[in-house]
């Protein structure tokens, strides 16, 4: 899996290039692994209408989804400063992933990681369980 999470953050550091954020200044470049062993990548992109906009780890879950993946693994995000996936990233996440599902944090540049699994970054999240009383 180690190889698999650094396959993971280099992909990612790949679609931080592309982030389109002339607002914020602040680019993310997000890549998920999915069960079937393809890697959707996404970066963010603002709009001058500010809820407009999209994060990176939302537009790679919604890429890998929008392709027939149920089932992602592993999330890795790169920003300039270890930022942590907002609220909305880690509920959109967590639809598609499980409990131990794995979340690296990377800079831009460097070797730091910092990881943790899905229950850890959301720990009692809503999910489709929920629905079916």
């Amino acid at each position: 899996m180690k190889s698999d999470l650094e396959r993971l953050v280099t992909e990612a550091r790949r679609a931080r290039q592309n982030a389109y954020a002339p607002y914020s200044r602040y680019a993310v470049g997000a890549a998920v692994l999915a069960r079937s062993g393809k890697i959707y990548t996404g970066s963010n992109v603002e709009n001058a209408a500010y809820p407009s906009g999209l994060c990176a780890e939302r537009v790679a879950v919604f890429k890998a989804a929008s392709e027939g993946e149920r089932a992602l693994i592993a999330l890795a995000v790169v920003t300039s400063n270890l930022g942590s996936p907002c609220g909305a990233c880690r509920q959109a996440f967590s639809e598609f992933a499980a409990d131990d599902a794995v979340i690296v944090l990377a800079p831009a540049r460097g070797n730091r990681r910092k990881k943790s699994t899905m229950k850890q970054m959301l720990p009692d999240r809503f999910g489709a369980g929920h629905l079916q009383a």
